[in-house]
């Protein structure tokens, strides 16, 4: 994971908190293991050597070819594996590799985790494009891009 990040990031460093600690306490989260980043910290003292703050900073500025990254080196990992298990869904048009392009536009008033609807701040906003693969339901890339206005800072 380490290699990953070193190879995407463009202005992101990595000092105490790695980025594999990074997608450690955000696997918990997204498969709901943990509620939330702060039920994790609270539940993990003595796992995380960093402030609480240093944890949200890193995540809230986690670039975004970094994540773009993850997701295609995640996909290429687990397509072989589902290959090897049989795991797919019959071809939806036999003979060729069918791909699924989606986007998504989220606005500054978007909370798209539950976890995250009691606050106030609103998720970033941006765009996102994905191309899933419905035969391995996976989704394979991401194209993630912030809105115009938040590029600048």
């Amino acid at each position: 994971m380490e290699s990953l990040f070193q190879e995407n990031a463009v202005l992101q460093y990595t000092k105490e908190l790695t980025f594999s600690q990074c997608i450690y306490i955000m696997s918990d989260v997204v498969f709901q293991v943990a509620p939330s980043v702060g039920a994790f910290l609270q539940d993990h003292p003595d796992e995380i050597s960093v402030t609480r703050q240093s944890v949200y900073d890193k995540l809230r500025h986690m670039e975004l070819p970094v994540s773009a990254a993850l997701v295609r080196d995640s996909a290429d990992q687990l397509l072989p594996a589902l290959r090897k298990m049989k795991a797919k869904r019959p071809p939806l048009l036999p003979g060729y590799r069918v791909r699924v392009l989606d986007g998504n536009h989220l606005t500054g008033t978007e909370h798209r985790i539950s976890a995250l609807r009691r606050y106030r701040a609103a998720a970033l906003p941006g765009q996102a494009l994905v191309f899933y693969d419905p035969q391995f339901d996976l989704c394979t890339d991401v194209f993630p891009c912030e809105d115009a206005y938040s590029q600048g800072g």
